[in-house]
């Protein structure tokens, strides 16, 4: 099994890249080339070679998931542990994917500029995710605040001498201002939703709409095949209620008005219990249906 060193020498010598770690292969780019580099189908251009944040990462990793299925290649992609730039992870995903390429390469020449035109390939800094980042913000924010408190505080402290009562009045105002401005700063310091949540919530909320469109269109077809039994029964108790010469005779009574009539109660009965529609009259009771 070859060593880190001799597969980003591969990775590089192969798209022409000057990768370092292979913690930067984890902002996903580079293995989606990988594969191109077997197929040549990969859409290049939805590629983010420039991508500096895990958001940006899952970007890549959804053109790697389309080009794995678009090809038939049957592998899981961590991408949830790939994109953390963990070496071991990523180290394990391009054994794989190295061994998947020496046994389907094809052996043809491969121009990885040419594919990429002109896309920077600087190497993705190595860092954690981004809610890393983001705390680490936090916290030296958190950490500085304290340090601008006794401004505030030990500016009242030197009007101690001779405390007017204009002056007083001043400095108590002037300290209420800093302490609201202070709070007003922190919270706007705390960060919101990261860029990635509210990536997976919108697309959530998509798979969502779809999910209820199928159950409207699922709900539309079976109440316009009830509608349809609903309109044959109508029709056929009308021959019986009203017989026409023309018509085939049906007997009143007979079995037939019997099943027509329990179709019906069963079309019109709801959760609440048998319901007969506006202007009609009960066609039969529910005991003698069920």
């Amino acid at each position: 099994m070859s060593s880190r060193q001799e597969l980003i020498q591969w990775v590089n010598d192969l798209l022409l890249l000057s990768y370092t770690k292979v913690e930067q292969l984890g902002a996903g780019a580079a293995y989606a080339q990988i594969i191109d580099s077997i197929y040549g189908n990969v859409p290049m251009s939805k590629l983010n070679f420039a991508a500096k944040q895990e958001y940006e990462y899952l970007v890549n990793y959804k053109v790697l998931q389309e080009t794995f299925k678009r090809n038939k290649i049957d592998k899981p992609i961590p991408v949830d542990k790939l994109t953390k730039c963990k070496m071991q992870d990523n180290l394990e995903f391009l054994q794989w994917i190295k061994k998947f390429w020496d046994q389907n390469y094809p052996g043809h020449e491969y121009d990885p500029e040419g594919r990429r035109r002109g896309q920077g390939v600087a190497p993705p800094p190595i860092h954690g995710s981004t809610a890393r980042t983001t705390a680490s913000a936090a916290a030296s924010s958190a950490a500085s605040a304290p340090r601008r408190a006794p401004v505030a505080t030990t500016a009242p402290a030197r009007t101690k001498a001779a405390p007017a009562v204009g002056t007083t009045a001043r400095v108590a105002r002037t300290a209420a201002g800093t302490t609201a401005a202070s709070r007003n700063n922190a919270a706007n310091a705390q960060p919101g939703l990261s860029d990635e949540a509210i990536m997976a919530l919108t697309t959530e909320m998509d798979d969502l709409k779809v999910e209820v469109q199928s159950f409207e269109r699922e709900r539309d077809f079976y109440f316009n095949k009830l509608r349809d039994i609903e309109l044959m029964v109508l029709e056929r108790l009308s021959l019986i209620a009203a017989p026409n010469d023309d018509e085939e005779s049906l007997e009143a009574g007979g079995p037939e008005e019997v099943l027509l009539k329990q179709i019906q109660a069963v079309l019109y009965t709801t959760e609440d219990g048998f319901e007969v529609p506006e202007g009609q009259e009960p066609l039969v009771d529910e005991e003698e249906v069920f």
